[in-house]
């Protein structure tokens, strides 16, 4: 008797939803051993990273703060990998969407209100989506791998900001450091009285239930889906491959743009060197994690934002690296991504 994987007709439904839940526990579990390895308390270390955000009601802000930028990044980088489109370069258009809206702000002054916002949220949008365009050209024009192209792009993306903010946008009431003036009251995103909420998180909310509507009932997440399951299917039907790549950029790239915009309006109010947190990167482990499901993205934002902030709570409680919660993320990505194969396949005995 032995045993081999043999590929399944259809994905497993039940392991799509059991995979991204088991890589959770699994990175816990691993968690707790390796910090009892080290001598230090696992339990304690994993209980701060992944439990105590969610159990600490004076976190939760942090928690929402956190999870909206990486949600709405993730639900743009979802269409493109349901097409096969790889944009890892959503760091750089979120910086650059962020500095679209900071460059509309400082060109109003200290004039705000609801159109000025309104503005700068846009010119975050399609500065996102035209640094987005950059690979798609390189793609469909020269045939270059949109994966280098977009992430070299995002180094090029933080020289612009070095030079803006330390040039010719820097504060002048800054003490000499690199940073735009903060933003007037009047272009920042309303606030709950005494908190951090802003309706940048709202706004993050509602846009996984547009993504669900554009997927799953509308012809073009029709088209996308072919084109990622099936290009040459998708020749026969008439759906234009490179259109396909075209529109899925550049709807990554404005997500990333929005990000970064309410980033900006809503939470830190100005653009300085640090201002590229990361957010990119980890939403690309969102993306995946959340299975490319628009209602997974939200609760796969969910769960990385627990861990950023927990990271942080746990670095004070149990003494332990910055890096940690970089660590358990990439520890979930590399599991959900090992997982595929019980979804792609099933182990069969055989005589």
């Amino acid at each position: 008797m032995r045993y081999k994987l043999e590929k399944r007709r259809e994905p497993s439904m039940a392991m799509l939803v059991i995979t991204p839940v088991a890589s959770v526990i699994v990175t816990m579990l691993v968690g707790i051993l390796a910090f009892d390895a080290l001598g230090v308390d696992g339990w304690a270390a994993v209980r701060d990273i992944f439990l105590t955000p969610l159990l600490a009601s004076h976190k939760w802000q942090d928690v929402a703060v956190k999870a909206a930028p990486l949600v709405i990044i993730a639900l743009g980088l979802s269409v493109g990998n349901r097409a096969q489109v790889w944009n890892i370069g959503a760091e750089g258009q979120y910086v650059i969407g962020a500095l679209a809206a900071a460059g509309v702000g400082l060109a109003f002054g200290q004039a705000g209100g609801f159109f000025v916002i309104l503005a700068m949220i846009a010119a975050g949008c399609l500065g996102g989506a035209l640094w987005a365009l950059i690979p798609a050209v390189l793609r469909t024009r020269f045939s270059v791998n949109e994966v280098l192209s977009s992430l070299m792009l995002t180094y090029v993306s933080l020289q612009v900001l070095g030079y803006l903010v330390g040039g010719p946008w820097k504060d002048p009431n800054g003490r000499n450091f690199p940073a735009t003036a903060p933003l007037p009251e009047g272009q920042m995103l309303p606030a709950l009285d005494g908190s951090t909420i802003h309706l940048g998180i709202v706004v993050a909310l509602i846009l996984p239930f547009a993504f669900w509507l554009l997927m799953s009932r509308s012809t073009f997440g029709y088209q996308v889906r072919v084109v990622g399951s099936s290009p040459h299917a998708a020749r026969h039907g008439g759906f234009d491959a490179k259109q396909t790549i075209w529109a899925t950029m550049l709807i990554g790239g404005a997500m990333a743009g929005l990000a970064g915009s309410l980033e900006l309006t809503g939470a830190l109010h100005k653009v300085d060197l640090g201002f590229a947190s990361g957010y990119g990167f980890t939403a690309i482990i969102v993306a995946f994690l959340g299975r490319l499901n628009p209602f997974g993205c939200l609760l796969a934002g969910i769960v990385l934002a627990v861990t950023s902030v927990g990271g942080q709570l746990a670095k004070t409680t149990v003494h332990i690296p910055d890096s940690t919660a970089g660590i358990f993320q990439a520890m979930m990505l590399f599991l959900i991504l090992a997982s595929d194969i019980l979804i792609r396949y099933r182990i069969a005995k055989r005589a």
